[in-house]
């Protein structure tokens, strides 16, 4: 790894030469530990997942589990009354590993089983480590590991899907709530219902959350139990790869939320204390456990521990085809505070004993692993301090990830809504702050994903709309309140998504305007599903209003894909008159206008542009947008000579802006003549 190469494209890092330098020489150290001095690549070293847990074999099953403190262990479950049986009892074999063979006709498909694990001092029932999947009673929910066996497994027909990135289109969703109905949706009816919805909707990639098992389901799936197991709560494996199969057959990538920042504390069903010790997977000091989330942390300097979630990463890729990952909580991770109250104000925060060494060095191997088993897998890390090359590749002595969330944007449109006046929206800072990165680590671009959506917080339509939402969302219905909140919805996300440089991200729901909040069942709201769900006859009904943003959510994001690697594409600020209000840029052909002035429309407003004519392809004040329809769109429009410009071979183009509107309008490309000779 060359640490040069990324210096050269941040040159706020040269300052910084010898730590990134010793960075990466102790991420190549681990490496070489893992592939034994790349006698392995890291695909061949990331296949525990076909060693350890339960496996058919030609003669009948073997079973493998990895546990130093452990005495004894058994195979308990439904093939043996639950009960301490000497023919299930495992051997240790080398490395700590215990193992067990069985015939055929010892255990069968849709058994339950767990491991009795002894060690000095004491015994506990435990869930595999391994294990490909966990079910919950419906009774007693308790959680036991399934045997999946099936005579005829789905097989998936689409192995090799390359995703559509140009530019990436995330659709950020969750199976259990993508339902209508108060109850935990399926796989099954997220394919057959959910899916041709964000088909038509235009986007290219779908971000599951919540699919690693996890025991509490108010938990959003961030208190991981069982790594290798899909959450049995929405369906079988066999549904998932066939939604999968169904995505990839639609044009959609397929990546999951992948939760490697932490784990649940519970013993029963998770890791913690899995042999009896607290170190086998996890810290033993004031590291064990997370300050702020009550889970355990992984003690990434393990070999075992970096075995462990290597081969979790290539699970998810190959056994159900999975196109890549989100990894959550990717600042908890690299720094011993977890990021916690601090701000991160200059590049000394980033280079400094604080840091995890061994978090980097594994996430930078996890990016190389997933790139290695395929080269097309998208991964993003969700940080938000800033870390620099957390996105640049680890050739250019990054740590491999393709994008970043950009985590500053929503958290300034939020500030924005709440602490300034309509007045005070100033086209200078939302320009500063949604195009300010580092031009070579793509970002994924988000007005608001689940996070805002969670109770407690707000979405952005719930802050601009509020209770006015409960009553006049009808479309016969004239309310100034819901008017303004439905113009700057657009607003806020036409310019998030068109200053993109990746990707552009929106939670499920969220571009029609979901009302209310996300909340799972849970004591506190007796256990209801009220608001664990999707309501989607709201933008279906055409006597509301959500459709009108729905409608223009999809003519955006079918705008902004017509054009080849828009996000590619230069963006070249035109305007920011922060005394009108009026911001605008342009990228390639298109120009984007925004008028935030609550009360003045301008006419022949003037924008210095280059020569040609424009036509308005898209205007969020139209009427199928739920606008007031105060321009006419069907008008072309042509630039005006100023001799003043004329080296720079502009003019200027003059417009009628609404108050509160958005358009985009599209340079007309004159046909080229022959020249007869």
């Amino acid at each position: 790894m060359k640490s040069l190469n990324l210096i050269t494209l941040d040159p706020w890092l040269a300052p910084y030469e010898s730590v990134l330098t010793e960075r990466n020489q102790y991420i190549q150290q681990k490496e070489n530990q893992l592939t034994n001095n790349q006698t392995q690549s890291l695909s061949e070293i990331a296949s525990g997942y076909l060693y350890f847990g339960l496996h058919a074999t030609e003669t009948g099953w073997v079973f493998r589990e990895w546990a130093p403190n452990a005495t004894s262990i058994y195979l308990i479950g439904t093939f043996n009354n639950w009960s301490k049986d000497e023919a299930f009892r495992l051997k240790p074999v080398a490395n700590n590993v215990w193992e067990i063979h069985l015939q055929k006709d010892q255990i069968e498909h849709t058994n339950l089983y767990k491991l009795w694990i002894e060690w000095e001092g004491g015994a506990a029932e435990r869930i595999p480590a391994w294990c490909q999947r966990v079910v919950q009673d419906e009774e007693t929910h308790v959680f036991s590991a399934q045997v999946w066996q099936p005579a005829k497994p789905y097989k998936q027909k689409k192995r090799r899907f390359r995703p559509k990135t140009n530019p990436l289109f995330v659709y950020e969703c969750h199976i259990g709530m993508a339902t209508d109905q108060e109850k935990v949706g399926s796989y099954v009816e997220f394919r057959e219902n959910i899916l041709p919805r964000i088909a038509t909707e235009g986007y290219n990639c779908i971000q599951i959350m919540a699919i690693q098992e996890h025991p509490y389901y108010g938990s959003f799936g961030y208190h991981v139990s069982s790594f290798f197991a899909a959450s049995s709560r929405f369906g079988t494996p066999d549904e998932l790869k066939e939604l999968i199969d169904a995505a990839h057959n639609l044009g959609i990538a397929v990546i999951m939320d992948i939760v490697h920042s932490h784990a649940v504390k519970n013993e029963i069903e998770g890791l913690g204390r899995f042999d009896g010790t607290l170190g086998q997977y996890f810290h033993t000091d004031q590291r064990r456990e997370h300050p702020a989330w009550d889970s355990l942390c992984f003690d990434y300097g393990k070999t075992e521990v970096m075995h462990f979630l290597l081969s979790n990463c290539k699970f998810w890729l190959e056994a159900y085809n999975f196109d890549g990952f989100r990894f959550d909580g990717v600042t908890s991770m690299i720094y011993h505070n977890h990021g916690l109250e601090v701000s991160y104000s200059g590049y000394d925060d980033y280079y400094n004993d604080g840091v995890d060494k061994d978090a980097i060095a594994y996430l930078t191997l996890a990016n190389k692993l997933i790139h290695e088993v395929n080269p097309y897998a998208i991964t993003i890390a969700e940080e938000v301090s800033g870390m620099p090359g957390l996105a640049a590749s680890t050739d250019e002595g990054g740590y491999g990830f393709d994008y970043r969330m950009a985590m500053n944007i929503p958290d300034y449109w939020i500030k924005l809504i709440k602490e300034k006046k309509d007045e005070e929206w100033l086209p200078s800072a939302i320009w500063w702050e949604t195009t300010n990165r580092r031009p070579h680590e793509k970002t994924i671009s988000y007005a608001e994903s689940h996070d805002q959506a969670l109770v407690g917080d707000k979405t952005i339509i719930f802050r601009l709309i509020d209770a006015a939402m409960y009553w006049h969302m009808s479309t016969s219905d004239k309310n100034c309140t819901v008017d303004r909140g439905i113009a700057l919805h657009k607003i806020i996300r036409l310019i998030t998504a068109s200053t993109i440089n990746g990707g552009y991200l929106n939670f499920m729901g969220n571009e029609f305007g979901h009302p209310e909040w996300v909340d799972f069942p849970r004591e506190g709201n007796n256990w209801s599903h009220q608001y664990a769900r999707r309501q989607w006859g709201l933008v279906d009904n055409p006597e509301l209003k959500y459709q009108y943003l729905g409608n223009f959510d999809k003519e955006m994001i079918e705008l902004l894909r017509s054009v080849k690697n828009f996000q590619n594409s230069p963006i070249q600020k035109v305007c920011d008159a922060d005394s009108d209000q009026v911001l605008a840029y342009k990228r390639k052909d298109l120009l984007f206008v925004f008028n935030l002035n609550p009360m003045q429309s301008f006419t022949n407003y003037g924008l210095l542009i280059a020569k040609g004519e424009y036509e308005v392809i898209l205007n969020s004040d139209s009427s199928q947008f739920g606008g007031f329809n105060l321009a006419d769109d069907t008008i072309r429009h042509f630039t005006q000579f100023d001799p003043l410009f004329k080296k720079e071979k502009k003019e200027w183009l003059q417009l009628y802006i609404p108050a509160r509107s958005a358009m985009v309008l599209r340079k007309i490309k004159v046909p080229r003549t022959k020249t007869i000779k």
